[in-house]
């Protein structure tokens, strides 16, 4: 069962640069971590302090290992250095994953290879 992390962080907007740039080793060597298929802090281009969250694990056991290991440890600290304004994170559970693009081409918002 895939596991996503979604949500935003907030920071001083003259602090939103720097925290990304202290984050990139620590997301890259996340990224290695067992499970971990997408990991990324990125800059929100309508927000001066917003930084959204997104993350892509195997499994619920895999992020559980992440939240108790170093990684997650240092993310903390790394954000928690430049004073976090606001958070909202949230985990889902993904029951069925398709392209968003059906055979033909077509964007799809429904889930067509689903029987009916």
């Amino acid at each position: 069962m895939t596991v996503l992390i979604n949500g935003t962080v907030d920071i001083k907007a003259e602090d939103r640069a720097n925290a990304l740039a202290a984050a990139t080793a620590l997301i890259a060597e996340t990224r290695s971590q067992k499970g971990c298929n997408h990991y990324v802090w990125s800059a929100d281009p309508t927000s001066d302090t917003r930084i959204y969250v997104y993350e892509n694990w195997e499994s619920s056991e895999d992020l559980s290992a992440h939240l108790a290991g170093p990684f997650y440890a240092q993310m903390l600290g790394i954000l928690g250095s430049f004073g976090i304004l606001d958070t909202a994170v949230s985990k889902f559970k993904i029951a069925i994953e398709e392209p968003v693009y059906d055979p033909e081409g077509n964007p799809r918002g429904d889930f067509f290879t689903e029987p009916a």
